[in-house]
């Protein structure tokens, strides 16, 4: 018997889970994978092609080219580009033949724009972070190191029965008090429990995260709306008329009132704007799915954990509506699955309680361990 017993202490002592490592709280994820995406690419694609257009401006020189009169010399015509390229202003006739003027100046700004729209897009990140993520990180910390400790806890409270076990002399008595333990709910842990439940009553968390995709979902869609109206308007009039009788110019006689003028990397500006519109409309409905995540319960993780004595949030219909700081919680806990040492064991005792026969002699955690220790010979049945 002393070898079993012996045996039995050796696999419950390794069945605790090694205590958890400073590091721990620096490596715990505050965003979740799919918002991780989103900012590298709403904040990254803009500033990736307006780096590469100012890079090739600045190589190649002057993004205008216009039609000087064969008589212009070599620095009238450079005089020509540089003052259509400052004014960019179209000079036309409507329909009746009146002159009209439309400015293009719009697409002198434009890699300046998507500067903007990059710094918007960071905007709710930051938001995130510093409104959110200070309180997201001491709530995982708590709840990760207390459902560490209630597994603890749990193998060790049977190793505490087994040593009881060993030393009674009427092993009915003692399995008598083992129910009467969990029908009046000893073995329960009731700061983690509450805890969680504070939590399904908080709403901080899950409006900062609310807020924070809407205003992605509205920027997104006014950096949409903002090419658009610049296609509508611009982005399809590669050539103007420009006018250089200004100032000292205006009385020159030699000097035409228009010079017909092309913008070279016109087409760069319209691949941009393109590339920019076309992976903001894909990442709407990533961004409403982010939000709609919030509308239903994870209770994969919660359901593993009632293996725990007395933790029953589930079974005793506990969570009600998932918009609170709760289910933002459980996103954020499976994010950060493997700094949750315990789930890894509690599963495989799951996966282990469904492929076993006699599963009413199955509970909880404790019933799992006092089986593996080789107290099934007389323990009761549960009822």
């Amino acid at each position: 018997m002393s070898l079993s017993h012996t045996a039995a202490e050796y696999m419950l002592s390794d069945a605790l889970l090694p205590d958890p490592s400073s590091s721990r709280a620096k490596g715990l994820r505050l965003e979740l994978p799919s918002d991780r995406l989103l900012k590298f690419i709403t904040v990254g694609l803009p500033l990736f092609l307006v780096s590469l257009a100012f890079a090739r401006e600045f190589s190649a020189g002057s993004q205008i080219s216009c039609f000087s009169p064969t008589n212009f010399t070599g620095k009238q015509s450079a005089y020509t580009d540089t003052a259509c390229w400052d004014s960019l202003i179209h000079h036309g006739f409507d329909a009746e033949g009146r002159a009209v003027t439309k400015s293009l100046w719009a697409l002198k700004v434009f890699p300046y724009s998507l500067l903007v729209v990059a710094v918007l897009m960071y905007l709710p990140y930051l938001l995130w972070r510093y409104a959110a993520a200070p309180a997201l990180h001491c709530d995982l910390l708590f709840i990760i190191d207390e459902l560490d400790k209630s597994y603890n806890r749990s193998v060790r409270l049977v190793q505490h029965m087994k040593k009881i076990q060993q030393a009674s002399d009427e092993p009915e008595q003692f399995w008598e008090e083992y129910e009467r333990a969990r029908r009046e709910r000893y073995f329960e842990f009731p700061l983690l429990e509450r805890y969680l439940t504070c939590k399904q009553h908080a709403h901080a968390l899950v409006s900062i995260y609310i807020l924070r995709n809407l205003l992605l979902l509205l920027f997104l869609a006014a950096t949409c709306l903002y090419l658009v109206f610049l296609h509508l308007n611009i982005f399809f009039q590669d050539e103007f008329s420009c006018s250089i009788k200004t100032g000292l110019l205006q009385v020159e006689p030699h000097i035409p009132s228009l010079i017909p003028c092309k913008l070279v990397f016109f087409s760069v500006f319209q691949i941009i704007s393109v590339s920019v519109g076309s992976v903001y409309l894909l990442l709407i409905p990533v961004v409403i799915y982010n939000a709609l995540q919030l509308c239903q319960w994870d209770k994969g993780l919660l359901s593993v954990y009632e293996m725990l004595p007395a933790f029953d949030l589930l079974s005793r219909r506990m969570l009600t509506c998932p918009l609170n700081d709760l289910n933002v919680i459980l996103l954020f806990l499976r994010a950060n699955i493997s700094e949750l040492t315990s789930f890894s064991r509690l599963n495989a005792v799951s996966a282990l309680r469904e492929a076993t026969a006699n599963k009413e002699d199955i509970d909880t955690v404790i019933d799992f361990m006092t089986l593996l220790a080789g107290l099934e010979t007389t323990k009761p049945k549960h009822q």
